[in-house]
């Protein structure tokens, strides 16, 4: 299985050319952990709308993750087209025709042409797109769309197989532990009984004595509570679990991250029964791997 992360970036560009005017893009998405999916747009206000049709392509790609989607757009005029300014230009001539009345010989009017030459007269403006040429644009637009969530889905996989390789190598370390604390627990009652006899016989000349049924009733009671089978047998269970979904064809995130829950749950009552130091410790290893195994989960998808 690939896993993928949540973390990634991806950019790809772009270019078309509609109604006389020449489009160049960029696509810039970057991923980042998130609980749920949540998907920002920076786009033109002219294509506001597009937003919701590009969230419906990258929930095809995406289950969880905040992501950033920025949009570049630049165009311009493959022929320049000049627009005038009609109401502009009658009212400077009017003007000037009304200076050359006034003044007669001492002011010439202005040609068309100096006329046309003064500032917002005439422009080159860019053509405004109509509905379906805007259409056109969008359509291009989201396939360059698809291509970066292509692009950024294979950068999280990239990613993710770092993330697979840090959990197979902590999880290993976790199993180790976890066989560890079986193998002294088959040996804790023995301990017990032990250690109960040597303490009773130091304290003998102190106290009465004590009946070989009520030591054995206190032996009973010591290793029932410090009863960890059940504890021991779940650790196992999840972490057969966990091999079982990093190999899962389905985006395992959140069932890791409830099954690190889990595994937490099962070393703090193991932690709480010991009666034995070294148990002690190696439930306090264990709980800082879990921690660890939490941490890579988090990132994941």
């Amino acid at each position: 299985m690939h896993i993928a992360s949540m973390t990634g970036f991806a950019r790809v560009e772009g270019k078309a050319d509609i109604a006389n005017l020449k489009y160049d893009w960029a696509f810039e998405i970057k991923s980042v952990n998130g609980k749920n999916l949540d998907i920002k747009f920076k786009l033109p206000a002219f294509l506001d709308s597009l937003s919701l049709e590009l969230k419906e392509i990258a929930a095809r790609y995406f289950s969880r993750g905040s992501v950033s989607v920025f949009l570049e757009l630049n165009s311009q005029l493959l022929e320049k087209q000049p627009q005038v300014n009609i109401d502009l230009l009658n009212q400077l001539a009017e003007a000037a025709d009304a200076v050359a009345a006034k003044y007669g010989d001492k002011f010439r009017a202005p040609s068309l042409g100096e006329l046309l030459a003064l500032p917002q007269v005439i422009d080159f403006a860019d053509k405004r797109l109509d509905d379906n040429q805007i259409e056109e644009l969008k359509k291009a637009l989201k396939d360059s769309f698809v291509k970066a969530c292509e692009k950024l889905k294979e950068a999280r996989f990239a990613e993710g197989e770092k993330i697979k390789g840090a959990l197979l190598e902590i999880g290993a370390k976790i199993n180790k532990i976890v066989g560890q604390i079986e193998v002294l627990f088959e040996k804790l009652p023995q301990k017990i009984k032990e250690g109960l006899q040597s303490r009773v016989a130091e304290l003998s000349g102190d106290l009465p004595a004590v009946s070989e049924e009520r030591l054995a009733q206190e032996i009973v009671l010591y290793i029932t509570r410090a009863d960890i089978r059940e504890e021991i047998d779940r650790l196992k269970a999840h972490m057969k679990t966990f091999a079982e979904l990093l190999e899962s064809s389905q985006p395992a995130g959140r069932r890791l991250d409830f099954l690190c829950q889990e595994l937490n749950r099962e070393a703090n009552t193991t932690c709480s029964k010991s009666m034995n130091i070294t148990l002690t410790n190696f439930g306090m290893e264990l709980k800082a791997l879990i921690e660890q195994l939490r941490e890579q989960v988090q990132n994941m998808e």
